[in-house]
């Protein structure tokens, strides 16, 4: 099993994000599925990581690419059976790799039992389970607020009554077929206990928790307004659901609920890692930040003041599912990330980012806590910012202009044109050609590539004593550079700036993420040094 101790495996895991779509195709369809995932459990096994969290496999009309959840308790067609689903959990542990799936609390599609019952008949109970309300103006044909939804847009539908009359509308803060459910309702509550209980009956280890500062809404529906308390983001009553949801993992040994918490403030932030809430939440400010020392470090400290204050371990993620590949980004003039200004189509250097991005891997796998890979991080995959708009799948893109498909582009396995590998048909989304040379087959036994980077640094880390104690203690160091001790013995140092910087007093080099210049760091490379004691 992985090195964690029991109870605490996902205080310093190195947690890797599958997408099930985009993974490996067993079945020839050109989209990826659970036995593809399977047969590959191998590779995931070499690069040694702890954990893998599927993204959403659940029956679904894939409105949003499966985050409009028709069944929670079952899996979609697309990706198998339930019962391949019981077996990757069964031989991921037989691996040494524990399981952590995707639940959608927020929401779920229109195709669901209780939303098509509600639907049907103005006067079903299961309108309860949802955010029905007449519209505005003398006719009702205006939307009850002028919220705007999280992908940009409207968040009301109106309905049609069965005699054909207009009727009254339905909250979604994401897409129309995402009507948002009314946790105010014990039916719901109760509902999403049960579905825990469900995965944990099965094995998995973990539950990912989709927009979970988004759950509860003012019934008063007011409008947003600056200063104000916001209508539906980080509500305080959200903090008993998710009291509720820790009751349950209490029930069953070494089960972590993890969340995604996109909130500017830390300090709101921290309160969802309170004792008796969640395990772990995203660490989306260090996703964002600048590649520059200064905002980085004061990241670093700001992530880990706000953990230590509740006793909950950091994450440190570079890119995931629905932001631009970190590659692409450190490879901009602006290497920051954010939805309200996506910088798609601008230069990059692809030269450049890489090596930033073989420099976060160091980075981001020496700090304390817990480490998150995307899929095709380790193999230094891109954005592929070259999609025809007619082949674009992501909602986001009809809303705001903006792809997150980019970043979903399947995994490039072996051979030197698409479809590397992934599928014997046609992918789902379109791959670059020039990833012929970030192929899994490509890399292997390659000392200079990305992947056998990854695999050497999460080796390390594991067998390092220093990278599972919590101090970290700052280094003295030249400007633009960050450099950090862990335990007595351990060292990393960062050069984010224009020029090489001599390395500090050590004992050897353990791992560096591109050639030292001598005994000098170049710029853009970071290196793990053992200390002389």
């Amino acid at each position: 099993m992985p090195h964690s101790q029991p109870g605490s495996w996902w205080r310093d895991a190195v947690i890797y994000q599958v997408y099930p779509r985009s993974f490996a195709d067993s079945d020839g369809d050109g989209v990826g599925d659970i036995d593809g995932i399977r047969a590959r459990l191998g590779h995931l096994a070499g690069l040694g990581v702890d954990a893998i969290w599927m993204s959403p496999w659940y029956p679904s009309p894939m409105a949003d690419a499966g985050y409009d959840v028709a069944d929670f308790r079952d899996i979609d067609p697309v990706f198998g059976t339930l019962a391949k689903a019981e077996a990757l959990i069964a031989e991921a542990h037989e691996l040494g790799i524990r399981a952590i799936v995707d639940i959608v609390p927020n929401h779920v599609s229109s195709e669901h039992v209780w939303f098509r019952k509600a639907l049907a008949d103005p006067g079903a109970p299961e309108r309860d389970l949802f955010w029905f309300r007449p519209g505005r103006g003398k006719h009702g044909d205006e939307m009850p607020t002028d919220w705007v939804g999280e992908f940009g847009g409207t968040t009301w539908t109106r309905t049609t009554n069965p005699d054909g009359t207009p009727g009254d509308w339905y909250l979604h803060l994401f897409t129309p077929e995402q009507p948002d459910l009314n946790w105010d309702h014990p039916a719901v509550r109760a509902d999403f206990e049960d579905i825990l209980r469900f995965w944990f009956d099965r094995g998995v280890d973990g539950i990912r928790i989709d927009s979970a500062a988004l759950l509860i809404k003012d019934r008063a529906l007011p409008p947003v307004v600056e200063g104000r308390p916001h209508p539906f983001h980080d509500l305080d009553e959200v903090h008993e659901v998710y009291r509720a949801w820790r009751r349950v993992s209490d029930g069953y040994r070494d089960r972590a609920l993890i969340g995604e918490v996109w909130l500017p403030e830390v300090e709101r932030f921290a309160g969802y890692l309170r004792a008796d809430e969640l395990h772990a939440a995203f660490n989306f400010d260090f996703l964002g930040c600048a590649w520059d020392a200064g905002p980085m470090r004061e990241c670093i400290d700001r992530t880990l003041d706000a953990h230590r204050a509740v006793g909950a371990p950091p994450t440190w993620v570079l890119s995931n599912h629905d932001v631009t590949r970190h590659v692409t980004r450190y490879g901009r003039t602006t290497t920051t990330f954010s939805f309200d200004d996506n910088l798609d189509g601008t230069p990059v250097d692809l030269e450049l980012g890489t090596r930033r991005a073989r420099a976060a891997a160091l980075l981001s796998l020496s700090l304390p806590g817990a480490t998150y890979v995307y899929q095709g991080e380790e193999l230094g995959l891109w954005e592929n910012e070259n999609i025809p708009p007619d082949r674009m799948r992501d909602p986001m893109y009809a809303r705001r202009g903006h792809s997150r498909d980019g970043c979903r582009v399947p995994l490039p396995w072996s051979g030197d044109e698409p479809p590397f590998g992934f599928s014997t048909a046609e992918p789902w989304l379109p791959q670059p050609r020039e990833w012929k040379d970030r192929t899994v087959q490509a890399q292997t036994g390659d000392p200079s590539s990305m992947l056998e980077l990854y695999r050497s640094a999460i080796a390390l880390r594991k067998a390092e004593p220093g990278l599972h104690e919590p101090p970290m203690q700052w280094l003295a160091s030249a400007p633009g550079v960050l450099a950090y001790t862990r335990g007595a013995a351990f060292a990393c140092v960062l050069n984010l700036s224009p020029a090489a910087v001599a390395l500090p007093a050590h004992r050897s080099v353990l791992l560096t993420s591109g050639p030292l210049d001598g005994d000098r760091l170049p710029p853009d490379t970071a290196v793990w040094l053992r200390l002389a004691t």
